[in-house]
């Protein structure tokens, strides 16, 4: 480990690779490298146990291992080596490309977005599995890219207080006219940053609700623990997602950054936040549909964690 992690390039790799997710194309941006070097250096972090590598479709990222000795070694040398400036100005250029192209689908597909999302779900089953595992009473509720506001709408009528958050102006405005209609005084949406909530720690959300959201995230794991960390102690926090699929396509036209998501890696970014997996559907197309599966999955935040 520590000779794959001595070489220059492949540090300054590991330590990107330690705050985002990123592909070879990426990393090529950012270290200015030809992609046979980078390649190369990866296969030999890999090899050493620094790093992991997952395909989807015709897309290959890389992480830094978030566990075991490979974790920890990586977590050290962090705070030993610390930041290249270069490096981070040109991930956050990579960041803040991925950014602009959400947002423009989102602007361009906001009027029509819960038509684009019913060709993908069968949602009246997916909505009654989410009342089904959220609590009939809720003190505080967070919804989080809430876009359209149809989550709020569904469960406001349980909560005493409902926020929504959500970077687009578009869906906010969407929301806003869904909430007034439904006279649902007790919602109001926000523009905010997943990962940068503006609440304090423990801010007392019973109940955090991801609904198809983390799919369009470059890091979706950071997205779970900035989540965690405004839970109150024994809250519930629902992630309603895709099953893993191959549907390439959905990154061109629908700017989908995932392809699905493992009960693996949920539950590891659970347990990464201080929460435990608690309970796991599963909603199937009918037989011959082309829809995709969709999966809820629901921790809790123990009694006795700190925030």
């Amino acid at each position: 480990m520590l000779r794959a992690a001595g070489d220059p390039t492949r540090l300054r790799l590991l330590l990107l690779l330690r705050d985002a997710e990123l592909t070879v194309s990426e990393l090529i941006d950012i270290v200015g490298q030809s992609q046979p070097r980078v390649s190369r250096h990866l296969k030999l972090l890999g090899e050493a146990g620094l790093l992991e590598r997952f395909k989807e479709g015709s897309w290959v990222f890389y992480r830094a291992a978030d566990r075991g000795m490979g974790s920890n070694l990586t977590r050290t040398l962090a705070g030993l080596a610390g930041e290249h400036p270069a490096d981070r100005a040109r991930l956050a250029q990579v960041r803040e490309a991925r950014a602009a192209r959400a947002a423009a689908y989102f602007k361009a597909n906001a009027a029509e977005w819960e038509r684009i999302r019913s060709l993908h779900a069968p949602e009246k089953e997916v909505e009654a599995a989410i009342l089904k595992r959220l609590p009939d009473k809720i003190e505080n509720l967070l919804d989080l890219g809430t876009g359209t506001g149809r989550m709020l709408e569904l469960l406001a009528p349980r909560a005493g207080r409902a926020v929504g958050i959500d970077a687009s102006p578009d869906m906010l405005a969407i929301a806003r006219d869904r909430l007034s209609t439904a006279h649902l005084g007790n919602a109001q949406v926000r523009l905010g940053d997943l990962f940068r909530l503006p609440f304090a720690n423990d801010a007392g959300f019973d109940a955090v609700l991801f609904h198809q959201v983390l799919h369009y995230l470059d890091d979706p794991g950071s997205a779970v623990a900035e989540a965690a960390r405004v839970m109150a102690k024994g809250g519930h926090l629902l992630v309603a997602d895709f099953a893993p699929h191959g549907l390439e396509f959905l990154r061109d036209d629908d700017a989908h950054r995932r392809l699905g998501f493992s009960d693996r890696e949920v539950e590891g970014w659970f347990a990464g936040a201080g929460l435990r997996l608690a309970k796991v559907d599963t909603i199937a197309p009918p037989s011959g549909d082309d829809k995709l599966t969709v999966k809820v999955w629901l921790a809790r935040a123990d009694e006795g964690r700190n925030a």
